[in-house]
């Protein structure tokens, strides 16, 4: 699994956004030359990103876009499912298959059932997997990005 560049000048673009967020609004031009991406490009994700509540774009000379909520209530999943869309990572395609029948009728044995479920046992697992691995991005915010460099920052600060 790879997400895409997108996915990545998106989340970079807000916690740049994040980063300013006290100072003002920030125009396209320098959102884009500060992630070394076209404006066209940028401006695609960006409106993705306004569509769906998480910055606003502010109008006039002196606009740009800032965050339409605060950077600690903006997830890594929500920026991820913004751009990448929400669509399930595994599909078991195989369920009609005489191995998924034998796992089946075999899980269906162990649990003492009479009648083998339609469960895929490799879709299971792999939506375990996925569930984890959304559980994690829901954890990690634009604002828990910001709070480690700064930690960083001030460590640094602090050995000289």
């Amino acid at each position: 699994m790879q997400f895409s560049k997108s996915t990545d000048y998106a989340l970079h673009a807000l916690v740049h956004l994040g980063h300013r967020e006290r100072c003002n609004n920030v125009g396209i031009k320098e959102l884009s030359g500060a992630l070394g991406v076209s404006e066209s490009y940028l401006s695609k994700i960006m409106s993705k990103l306004r569509q769906d509540g998480i910055v606003r774009a502010v109008p006039g000379v002196n606009g740009g876009y800032e965050l339409a909520r605060p950077a600690v209530q903006i997830t890594f999943l929500d920026v991820i499912q913004v751009i990448e869309g929400r669509q399930q990572l595994f599909e078991c395609s195989n369920s009609s298959s005489q191995q998924h029948q034998l796992l089946a009728e075999e899980g269906a044995v162990q649990r003492e059932q009479k009648h083998p479920g339609k469960e895929c046992l490799v879709e299971k697992v792999m939506n375990g997997a996925e569930q984890q691995l959304h559980q994690y991005l829901r954890e990690h915010t634009i604002q828990s990005v910001l709070d480690e460099a700064f930690k960083r920052c001030s460590h640094e600060v602090n050995k000289k």
